[in-house]
């Protein structure tokens, strides 16, 4: 089912999870042992990241450079079939711009329609560790709206090959990221809102938004979204605190404000134990307000750990 027809069909708040593939070598069992704390709360999807590739370069005998891969996380694809086939739940797929080309996106969108997944989230995702800009591949997209863009031209059955005949249109439907507290690249929010219009124009049919710890922030971006022309849902995007470092780790990472009374209460605690409780709560005061004022799914990232995720599910759902 379409992400859009389970928010269509909704009489409540809808609850959604993230969940990380693991590192290469590592088995499915870490997906399911956390699903497996998660699924009591009838997730409507669930979404599977995907990680490009990180290098080094290594010195070789006759002393030139080697690239080396060195952290990977394959398999978005099969665990989102996996997940499908062991929970009966809708699995949504990222899909970046980094390290892919148009042909490599397109035969993942092929393998997805084949295997019945009806939601792709279209990212442009993070430049190379180690570079300060995002750098497409030689015939790769260089934003994710031109993902979105090849994402509808298949949907009306077009494809790379024009000599194609017969083409089957597939039928996903497309998710985009959003940033209440704008993108970091962008020069300001209403370049930014401009960009993401440009998306929706394209065919982006629901937004999940960028972390957030100020519930206004996300309202009053819904309203600028909305004086702009986008109507298309807005799903928050929620992660409680776990640790003391993350109140200045998350905000280099994701260039977001930690408001003032949660990092209050985040230095007056004694360890990352009472770090979880004081985040847990925070969270739950949040989601509360996000249902009242209308919010459609509450989408939480859980980093791979189910345990403060689910206490907050636990008190919601």
């Amino acid at each position: 089912m379409k992400i859009t027809d389970h928010l269509k069909n909704a009489t409540k708040t809808l609850v959604s999870f993230e969940l990380l593939p693991p590192l290469k070598g590592e088995g499915i069992n870490n997906i399911f042992n956390t699903l497996d704390e998660l699924i009591e709360f009838k997730p409507s999807f669930i979404d599977i990241t995907y990680h490009r590739e990180e290098y080094v370069y290594q010195k070789r005998e006759n002393g030139l450079l080697e690239r080396k891969s060195v952290r990977k996380r394959p398999g978005t694809v099969s665990i989102c079939a996996a997940i499908m086939n062991k929970y009966q739940v809708d699995a949504v797929p990222h899909l970046i711009c980094g390290g892919f080309s148009v042909d490599e996106t397109e035969n993942a969108l092929i393998d997805l329609a084949f295997l019945g997944v009806d939601n792709v989230l279209a990212l442009r995702g993070d430049p190379v560790k180690g570079m300060a800009t995002f750098e497409p591949e030689p015939d790769g997209h260089a934003y994710a709206l031109h993902m979105v863009e090849q994402i509808n031209d298949m949907n009306n059955g077009q494809y790379l090959d024009q000599d194609q005949e017969s083409s089957a249109a597939t039928n996903f439907c497309v998710g985009i990221a959003g940033y209440p507290e704008k993108h970091s690249q962008a020069p300001n929010m209403a370049t930014d809102l401009a960009y993401l219009k440009d998306k929706v124009d394209a065919g982006a049919e629901y937004i999940v938004t960028q972390l957030f710890y100020d519930v206004k922030k996300f309202f009053e971006f819904v309203d600028s979204c909305r004086a702009a022309g986008i109507t298309i849902p807005i799903i928050p995007g929620l992660k409680p605190l776990t640790t003391a470092k993350q109140v200045t780790l998350l905000p280099q990472i994701f260039h977001i404000d930690i408001p003032t009374d949660l990092s209050n209460a985040v230095s007056n605690c004694k360890n990352n134990k009472d770090v979880t409780q004081v985040g847990v709560e925070w969270e739950i005061q949040m989601c509360k307000e996000l249902i009242a004022g209308g919010a459609p799914c509450l989408h939480f990232y859980t980093m791979g750990k189910s345990g403060a995720v689910q206490r907050i599910a636990r008190e919601l759902f």
